[in-house]
């Protein structure tokens, strides 16, 4: 009754693939936060947090469901909820990277995770509530309890990474680590997730269908992620403290 893969291997490789990029861009800017002063400590956890909540996670999530299909019904999604689940990951890993830019140390990292990974799960059934079908739908708490599991270990991995790590290389790493996790977090879900069909499937279904919504927000968030590249490309290079070595330098040029 329920196809998880609807589509082949194109959607979850798709999923997978979205989700590194958002992983290393927002990884990337995440880097920069630790030397950045003034306005910039604002921009580069905004731009972070949509690279890592956006598209890493959300985008990640409806590229996957593009792929589900219950056989027997049609399955629209309910606009404002979709956006909602858009928004939270944001809302949180911002939250998340901002208590970790401020302070950081394990207590942080702990109660940053819980805080990112709370919302990562609420994310995931939210954007299955936003789901319309001639049925209801039912979650196994065993796979609501490993997706849950999943989402925690998995955000506070990804913040330990954007606190410790360096080179881009690491980086590189740590967004192919973050896209198998985000991918296990979606599909031990989903494995949970049970239909009993209708016998009333003549009525007419709210909401638009994934192609519909989901296609053009994707897109947008992956032009958005362009646009960041472009950013770390034309960037000056984060070097911690290069500005007060050098002005420290030429202190003792002047007074020697």
């Amino acid at each position: 009754m329920i196809d998880h893969f609807n589509t082949g291997l194109l959607t979850p490789i798709g999923a997978y693939g979205v989700s590194v990029i958002g992983s290393f861009i927002g990884l990337m800017f995440a880097r920069r936060l630790r030397t950045a002063t003034g306005a910039a400590r604002w921009w580069w956890p905004a731009l972070s947090a949509i690279c890592l909540g956006g598209t890493a996670i959300w985008s990640m999530h409806f590229i996957a469901m593009l792929g589900f299909q219950v056989h027997g019904t049609p399955v629209r999604y309910d606009a404002g909820l979709t956006m909602a689940s858009g928004l939270l990951p944001i809302f949180v890993m911002a939250v998340a990277l901002f208590l970790m830019s401020t302070k950081p140390n394990n207590t942080r990292l702990l109660i940053s995770g819980v805080i990112a990974g709370s919302g990562i799960v609420s994310m995931h059934y939210i954007g299955m509530a936003s789901m319309n079908m001639h049925g209801e739908m039912h979650h196994d708490p065993l796979f609501v309890a490993l997706a849950t599991v999943i989402a925690l270990v998995a955000a506070t991995v990804a913040l330990w990474f954007s606190w410790r790590l360096r080179g881009t290389i690491s980086i590189l790493a740590a967004a192919l680590v973050m896209g198998v996790a985000v991918s296990a977090m979606h599909y031990t879900g989903m494995l949970g997730v049970d239909v009993t069909l209708s016998e009333r499937t003549a009525d007419t279904l709210a909401g638009s269908t994934g192609i519909d919504l989901l296609l053009p927000l994707v897109v947008g968030l992956f032009v958005f992620l362009l646009v960041c590249s472009l950013l770390l490309m034309l960037g000056v290079e984060d070097r911690p403290h290069s500005g007060e070595r050098g002005s420290h330098r030429r202190s003792i040029e002047n007074h020697g």
